[in-house]
């Protein structure tokens, strides 16, 4: 038996990365998907994001641990769309349970004319994108009557400061934080009908959003006195996906059923340098 049988995960941003190992971890343990992805990219996102083929890739991996999925390309800043996408899972699937918010971007290098599209484009896909994610989750998830875990996926930068001064690196540091007053704000408001919401705050883990050139050219430019602000405390470069991913299953899971308004850092110690 698998700690999530009978359950259905909402996942937004699943067609690769963390996405993916979220949909992985959690079908492995018993429970049916409901995979969203943008596939498409984002003008101001310097790395390539996800292609169809992606999210057709998750949904071969998951339906090869023998659980059912639903997969639909949706945008997180489209709350129609969402929606809509939510309502299909849960009308093949059953109601939903655990909802993972994790579709994001990193738009680093968005200087001067293009800082403002960076910093509205980071805080659109991951602050509203996490909003509307919750929004078109919470009220069949009431209704249902059976509780259930929200988890939003911040970033170590969600607890503490970090920018190369562009407007996407500002954007996605703001959000990243801004996440944490989300999730204690629906902590508070959905705990008297048993649903918990908490964040995970991983350090570098590497996905297509860290491992490309616009990064690295970014990390080697970091002057020395910044370096150990993207390190971690622990002798580990890179977290992996997989990670991260129990973290997600154990808040999921009754494991943590008393769990609720927690940042939970992931990060090998990055948070304390």
């Amino acid at each position: 038996m698998g700690k999530l049988d009978g359950k259905v995960a909402f996942i937004t941003g699943a067609a690769r990365g963390q996405g993916r190992s979220h949909a992985l971890r959690l079908a492995e343990e018993g429970a049916d998907i409901i995979a969203v992805d943008v596939c498409a990219q984002i003008d101001s996102v310097g790395y390539p994001l996800a292609t169809p083929d992606d999210l057709d890739e998750t949904v071969a991996l998951v339906e090869k641990t023998g659980r059912r999925v639903v997969a639909s390309i949706a945008d997180v800043r489209e709350l129609g769309a969402l929606q809509g996408a939510f309502d299909a899972g849960v009308a093949e699937l059953g109601p939903c349970q655990i909802v993972v918010a994790n579709a994001g971007i990193h738009p680093i290098g968005t200087f001067g004319d293009r800082a403002p599209e960076g910093w509205r484009d980071a805080l659109d896909v991951i602050l509203t994108g996490s909003w509307n994610t919750i929004q078109v989750a919470r009220a069949q998830m009431v209704e249902a009557g059976q509780g259930g875990s929200i988890i939003l996926i911040s970033s170590s930068n969600g607890l503490k400061g970090h920018t190369d001064g562009s407007g996407g690196w500002d954007g996605y540091v703001a959000a990243k934080h801004g996440l944490v007053g989300l999730m204690r704000t629906y902590a508070w408001y959905l705990g008297p009908d048993n649903i918990r919401v908490n964040s995970i705050h991983p350090s570098g883990v590497p996905t297509q959003m860290t491992m490309n050139q616009m990064f690295a050219d970014y990390t080697a430019s970091t002057p020395p006195e910044r370096q150990m602000r993207l390190g971690n405390a622990m002798p580990v470069q890179w977290l992996d996906p997989l990670d991260i991913s129990n973290a997600v299953l154990w808040l999921a899971s009754d494991d943590a059923r008393y769990v609720s308004g927690v940042t939970l850092s992931v990060d090998g110690g990055s948070n304390i340098l």
